[in-house]
């Protein structure tokens, strides 16, 4: 008998766990985004490095001017995957402490609402880089080099 009570509260743990993992999904697609975002401003600013050595002085103003648009955007979703990043890692332990206190019959439900709090806070301050990051990306299109 005492067999099938760890199968149901491991069962119950692993329902509990459904929708942290799902949470877990949408942060990776999420840090897939940034990090595709980092890779073309990445390009973009090697491709520009490349080109100020062979243009007019005045040509190069405008593509320092870009460098440093480039260079502001980068630190941004730079800030904004290292959020994500921690947000996701603060789900993997909510997930963990999950199954340890229903194995261990602990308590945890106020770590686990604060660590859960705590890893929605960072995927807002994350999505806010990331919004961040847009608008100066348009801004450039929009205002013109």
């Amino acid at each position: 008998m005492a067999v099938e009570i760890e199968v149901v509260t491991i069962t119950h743990a692993i329902q509990q766990a459904v929708a942290p993992v799902f949470l877990l999904a949408g942060i990776g697609g999420i840090l897939n985004v940034l990090t595709n975002r980092l890779a073309r401003i990445i390009d973009r600013s090697r491709s520009l490095h490349n080109r100020l050595e062979t243009v007019s002085e005045e040509r190069s103003v405008v593509i320092g001017e870009e460098l440093t648009m480039l260079t502001r955007r980068a630190r941004v979703v730079h800030r904004a995957i290292g959020f994500s990043t921690a947000s996701a890692l603060m789900v993997c332990v909510v997930i963990a402490m999950l199954f340890v206190s229903a194995v261990m019959g602990w308590n945890s439900s106020v770590a686990v609402a604060s660590l859960f709090v705590l890893a929605m806070c960072f995927l807002i301050v994350a999505l806010t880089g990331f919004l961040r990051e847009i608008q100066l990306a348009t801004r450039i299109m929009l205002n013109g080099p």
